[in-house]
């Protein structure tokens, strides 16, 4: 594969790559992006193996056989994983007679947070790396290359490759100089500032709230996580998509990046949220508990994320995917992008169109969302 003299080849891992090398490609804001976070994910068998995703970085050297440029890329045997829902595309397809699965996937494993995509300090690498999945999926017979949650400065990278771009919302807190909580709680409205108060009073009730980063998570931190992660995703999903020797790399080669959030009921750890510190951003992941309390998933996942954010001078906190439940805890609706190459000119007419009345549904829905905020008017 290649454009002009640049050729980009397909490797089979990011832990097999130096990881100064592929680290230089961002500037290091973002930990979902990093060698650490990608390399655990494979060395962890989350991906790989039967897991569906299959990694498949795609790669441009320079001169000197160091790394100029890459995607995060997987080849897909279905669309779990994701948060940018493409089941409806895939059934269609199928119908047609066609095969949907396997697909190309340039994201963050499980993650629906905002970063980069295309990593590169050479501006003029991030056009043939796109033309490189697009060949990929053309010569081996792909249906579609699907770039998600793309951090807002490379949007117009994918526009000017002329991919389909697709909306949609999530839920975002900003950090407009706040030096403390009940600052936020001052930009509120008396009312959402009253019931905010009532729901922390009420989900510490009975519960101490430990914040654990860097060298002091241990073991025995993870433990008791694994077993608030099994119960969330066997709830909604049915099968977690991590396995317990993820959380343990990442704890081992990440941990200044992470913030875990444990509520203990004496000296038993009985609910947790796990947090990832980017440069700009808190990212909240995965939640757990094994007790029914009031008010204790908002405590762990929105309010204390936003005091770290604040003690940490972050301009916003991400929260995950969906959770309009977020919108009256001082979360905005905000839009997230994603990026698609469809190989059949065909399915890819069918899909424009659908985006374009899409992407006017999910715009009314985020202005009537803002209007709903808890914030003071005027």
């Amino acid at each position: 594969m290649s454009e002009g003299d640049i050729i980009a080849k397909v490797a089979g891992g990011v832990s097999d790559l130096p990881a100064a090398e592929w680290d230089a490609l961002t500037d290091g804001g973002n930990p979902f992006v990093s060698h650490a976070f990608l390399a655990a994910m494979e060395n962890s068998r989350s991906v790989g193996g039967r897991s569906g995703w299959a990694p498949a970085p795609i790669l441009i050297e320079a001169a000197d056989g160091t790394l100029a440029g890459a995607l995060p890329a997987y080849l897909k045997q279905h669309s779990q994983g994701e948060y940018v829902f493409d089941h409806a595309w895939a059934d269609a397809w199928q119908r047609a007679g066609g095969s949907y699965y396997p697909k190309l996937q340039i994201a963050a494993p499980f993650t629906p947070a905002t970063g980069p995509r295309i990593l590169t300090r050479q501006p003029g690498l991030a056009l043939p790396l796109l033309r490189a999945a697009e060949a990929l999926c053309e010569q081996h017979g792909l249906s579609s290359a699907h770039a998600t949650f793309l951090s807002p400065e490379q949007v117009p990278l994918f526009e000017e490759a002329g991919w389909l771009l697709r909306e949609d919302t999530q839920f975002h807190w900003y950090n407009r100089g706040y030096d403390s909580f009940d600052a936020f709680l001052e930009a509120l409205s008396s009312r959402k500032r009253k019931d905010l108060r009532k729901e922390r009073a009420k989900a510490q009730e009975g519960v101490t709230i430990r914040a654990i980063t860097g060298p002091d998570l241990r073991d025995e931190h993870w433990d008791a996580f694994w077993l608030f992660y099994q119960d969330t995703g066997q709830r909604k999903w049915g099968q977690p998509y991590l396995t317990r020797e993820a959380f343990t790399l990442l704890g081992e080669t990440m941990a200044d990046k992470i913030l875990l959030v444990l509520a203990y009921d004496g000296d038993e750890p009985v609910a947790g949220a796990l947090n990832f510190i980017g440069d700009e951003a808190l990212y909240g992941r995965y939640w757990g508990a094994l007790v029914d309390k009031p008010f204790l998933h908002f405590e762990l996942c929105y309010y204390q994320a936003i005091d770290a954010a604040i003690a940490l001078g972050l301009s916003r906190v991400e929260a995950g995917a969906q959770g309009g439940h977020k919108l009256a805890r001082g979360y905005e609706p905000v839009p997230t992008i994603s990026a698609h190459y469809i190989v059949h000119p065909g399915f890819r007419e069918a899909i424009a169109d659908f985006l374009k009345r899409e992407r006017q549904g999910a715009e009314q829905e985020r202005e009537w969302l803002g209007d709903r905020t808890p914030f003071k008017k005027g």
